[in-house]
């Protein structure tokens, strides 16, 4: 008992001093902190604060820890759309094991290189480029994610997929038998095998825009199937028309890159689901473009009459559009009950709308025999050719539709509004077996116009196109002008001046530039360049004008000048954008995105949209691009329309 009584005693003795003790050198210390004025009190806080951050940067390891911890907090994309949850991300290439083996190519040719640790490598900028813009983002908890799901893909097919690690945006299979190595950091990234060569050879580029198109669709079944647009990010859709834009725009495409399964399933929607009896209006021109475009040029591929009995459909019900007093069509046309009407703001329409539907139209007719499409669409065409206003061939952006003339006169562009009025010009005397000299005609003075009016150079020597407005030029111009070079090359080929060729070239390598000089690879959706030198930059982008919007336009004329001319380079230019959309627009759960901010590697700011042209234009010219067969969709046999549907040219036996 006494044992056990001293035995608390003198526990709870020292206990009670320990205490003691300590609260009054608590309280010491509070005194004397007390003391100090307030101004010493801040700065000595300050200097802790200092020396504590300091010490964290001295220590990579740790901050890189740090880092990967906080990524592996990014779990929902649709949820929050901060930085974090938006790191650039690589395209997901996967390519089959047998060419891990194959024979490298020439020298010249651009070589996919594994390094270990890909989060710390960094893409080398631009050859023509200031230094220093490309800038290669964080492995984020999105990549793994990504490189997840393309395992998944390649079991889908049979193929036996092993580590998948990152190299300048692109996806590449590890060397069979290497074994992965736990990442550091322990955020679950896969270190890379050492040093290895795979050849990046055309068969390679086209399996990478296919599993791109497979990536696509996949986001589009699984959060839009049967609407209009995917909205990638937050996985769900918008709708536009109603009508299933997406599918019926890819249709083609699909078919074009062999992709028979996803074909098939979306054949079943067309002929099960789409239907044109809708209580809803649409734009005549992107529903003739994409819709009845798409149609006819599934009809011409497959010979599936399915696609034909819906283009008829679809182009009877836009026929209400023709009916006003000029014959210029109504903006609008409610395919349900039949009836046509303008923008609520404004008896105008564009001169691209209404004449950039002449193709679908005429080929309609050509199918159908009822002429009555084919003439609708050749009065337009011979007013318009009649029209004053016009300067130097170039026509002014608007038209009314009361009375058939051109109205905001005096500013001319090749952007937005007017654009594919030119390439119209020249594709329907190309369609038509080049018969129709007055639309060669109009082409021709047209192309005489741009070099007069619009043809400028930068200081460094690079040729744009920009906009007279009431005899000013402003030296703007749209990505959608980067049509033009595709075009020119197009009209060289079939026997015109040989100097439009060499526009085209020169064109070519300014729209290349207006990617190639953005921190992100990716080409704003405006471009302002300047005259003379500054801080050696040829492009400035206003805040306004740095979005992206997935756009075809440079892969449709690096298409045409690479089948043409068979310059290396402009394949190489497209596969650069390929890994930058993949980079920096490829959003995990499926689908690519619209960007905010061309010029913030960091944070581009994801839109939240997939046209429907990305997958209907864009990656189908990319595909074209890199293939070697000229017999695939030839320029000699087909012509495309302005959402990159190929229709036949006429023959005397067609």
């Amino acid at each position: 008992m006494y044992s056990t009584q001293r035995k608390d005693f003198v526990s709870l003795n020292l206990g009670d001093r320990g205490y003691n003790n300590a609260k009054h050198r608590r309280q010491s210390c509070w005194r004397k902190w007390k003391q100090f004025s307030r101004l010493q009190r801040s700065l000595i806080l300050s200097l802790f604060s200092i020396l504590f951050i300091g010490g964290i940067f001295s220590y990579p390891s740790l901050s890189e820890q740090w880092t990967d911890l906080s990524d592996e907090s990014v779990r929902d994309v649709g949820d929050d759309l901060q930085r974090r949850d938006f790191q650039p991300i690589p395209p997901g290439q996967i390519l089959k094991p047998e060419v891990l083996h194959k024979e490298p190519p020439e020298p010249q040719k651009p070589m996919a290189f594994v390094l270990p640790k890909p989060q710390a490598l960094k893409k080398p900028p631009s050859k023509r480029g200031p230094p220093g813009l490309h800038k290669q983002g964080n492995v984020s908890d999105w990549q793994a994610k990504d490189r997840q799901e393309g395992a998944v893909r390649g079991e889908e097919q049979e193929e036996e997929i092993q580590t998948v690690i990152s190299w300048r945006g692109a996806m590449i299979e590890a060397v069979q038998d290497a074994e992965p190595q736990e990442a550091e950091g322990g955020a679950g990234v896969e270190e890379a095998v050492p040093l290895q060569i795979v050849p990046v050879n055309p068969v390679d580029r086209m399996e990478a825009v296919r599993e791109a198109f497979r990536h696509a669709w996949k986001g589009y079944k699984a959060f839009a199937w049967g609407h209009d647009e995917l909205k990638p990010v937050s996985k769900t859709y918008r709708e536009w028309f109603g009508l299933g834009l997406t599918l019926i725009d890819a249709l083609d495409t699909m078919w074009i890159l062999g992709l028979k399964e996803e074909f098939e399933e979306a054949r079943r929607w067309v002929e099960t689901e789409l239907s044109f009896t809708k209580n809803v209006d649409v734009n005549l021109f992107e529903s003739t473009i994409r819709i009845l475009g798409g149609l006819l040029s599934t009809y011409h591929l497959t010979g599936d009459a399915l696609f034909l009995d819906k283009a008829k459909d679809i182009g009877s019900r836009l026929m209400p559009a023709f009916k006003t007093p000029s014959k210029i069509p109504f903006s609008d046309v409610n395919i349900g009950k039949g009836t046509a009407h303008s923008p609520r703001w404004t008896t105008d329409s564009t001169v691209a709308e209404v004449t950039s539907i002449q193709l679908e139209f005429r080929e309609l007719s050509r199918l159908t025999q009822d002429m009555r499409y084919q003439n609708a669409v050749d009065e337009v065409t011979k007013l318009v050719h009649r029209l004053d206003g016009k300067r130097d061939g170039l026509v002014p952006m608007f038209i009314n539709t009361n009375s058939g003339k051109f109205t905001h006169r005096g500013v001319f562009t090749l952007g937005a509004r007017a654009d594919s009025y030119y390439e119209y010009l020249l594709k329907q005397w190309l369609q038509g077996g080049k018969t129709d000299t007055t639309l060669l005609e109009d082409y021709l003075q047209a192309v005489d116009g741009v070099k007069k009016n619009l043809l400028k150079q930068t200081a460094s020597k690079h040729t744009f196109v920009g906009e007279l407005s009431h005899g000013r030029l402003n030296p703007k111009m749209d990505h959608l002008v980067c049509f033009l070079p595709g075009t020119l090359a197009l009209g060289a080929h079939n026997g015109l001046p040989a100097d439009h060729m060499d526009l085209a070239a020169q064109l070519m390598e300014t729209c290349y530039e207006m990617y190639a000089q953005m921190e992100t690879g990716l080409s704003p959706e405006i471009a302002h360049f300047n005259l003379y030198s500054r801080n050696g930059r040829d492009i400035d982008v206003k805040p306004a004008d740095r979005h992206n919007l997935l756009r075809p336009e440079t892969v449709e004329s690096l298409f045409y000048l690479y089948r043409l001319t068979h310059d290396k380079k402009y394949r190489d230019w497209g596969w650069q954008i390929l890994e930058s959309f993949n980079k920096y627009a490829r959003v995990p759960s499926g689908g690519y995105t619209s960007i905010g901010n061309v010029r913030d590697a960091d944070n581009p700011v994801p839109k939240d949209k997939m046209e429907s042209f990305f997958l209907g234009e864009t990656l189908k010219y990319l595909f074209l691009l890199f293939s070697d067969d000229p017999e695939l969709i030839s320029l000699d046999k087909y012509v495309f329309n302005t959402e990159a549907h190929p229709l036949p040219i006429w023959t005397s036996a067609s």
